[in-house]
């Protein structure tokens, strides 16, 4: 189908920094997926103006213009080792709120992959506290994808290796399954063998949405017939399937 062949292929991705070594590994990451889309590259800072408005425009001024010069120190160094030759790209400052400049940015760009790592310093650790991190992933109108601090350094985008397994978690809900066209389309486009796997709650409240399922339905038997929409959808390899349950001792 034309809208899973479209799913996952990015023509902007973005990457916000705080220069850590957190968004250095995502910074890796989103290089390579740029250039293996072919995408354009942007990369950008806000420089946010919480806890130093008591300081005075001074200091504000003056940690916008410290970051100026890391984005360029950085900028260069990207180049004169090659790892932005051939891909168009962008390096963006600004000041002010994190999300509101952020979702700016995401609209100017025409983001189609935000690309974060966790754990960083300064502004980027607010993505994932609060009220930021709600922000993020409610509205955010793109595909976020998040790397760890376990996730390993090196990108293996457009790298042979052997077949990769994409794992697909659900709970058969419309916002879990409104990610299946992305999944379908990434196990395809890295010749991926996909997983759909279930973990059943030990218990679940009698108001819960999902409920009906499980009772009309076992997971596994729903879980296949997941996996049938998504060979319909064109997923080109045989996919597997697990049922796990939360309960201890199982």
């Amino acid at each position: 189908m034309a809208h899973i062949a479209a799913a996952l292929k990015p023509s902007s991705v973005l990457i916000p920094t705080d220069f850590s070594e957190a968004s250095e590994k995502a910074l890796r990451h989103s290089l390579a997926l740029a250039r293996f889309y072919g995408s354009r590259f942007c990369l950008a800072h806000v420089v946010s103006s919480l806890g130093l408005t008591m300081a005075g425009p001074g200091a504000i001024a003056a940690c916008e213009e410290a970051v100026l010069r890391e984005a360029a120190q950085l900028e260069a160094s990207l180049v004169r080792t090659g790892a932005l030759t051939g891909i168009q790209h962008k390096f963006i400052v600004r000041r002010g709120e994190l999300w509101p400049e952020l979702e700016e940015i995401i609209r100017q760009e025409s983001t189609d992959l935000l690309v974060v790592g966790t754990h960083g310093r300064h502004g980027i650790a607010e993505l994932f506290l609060g009220s930021i991190a709600e922000q993020i992933f409610r509205q955010a109108d793109c595909p976020v994808l998040t790397l760890g601090p376990r996730t390993d350094g090196c990108p293996w985008f457009g790298t042979s290796s052997t077949q990769r397994r994409f794992l697909f978690a659900t709970d058969f809900g419309h916002a879990s399954l409104h990610g299946l066209p992305q999944a379908i389309a990434a196990a395809n486009r890295f010749r991926a063998k996909l997983a759909f796997l279930s973990i059943v709650p030990a218990a679940l409240s009698q108001n819960d949405e999902r409920l009906t399922n499980w009772q009309a339905d076992p997971s596994m038997k729903t879980l296949e017939r997941l996996a049938e929409l998504a060979d319909s959808s064109g997923l080109d390899t045989r996919p597997e399937f697990y049922v796990n349950s939360n309960q201890r001792g199982r």
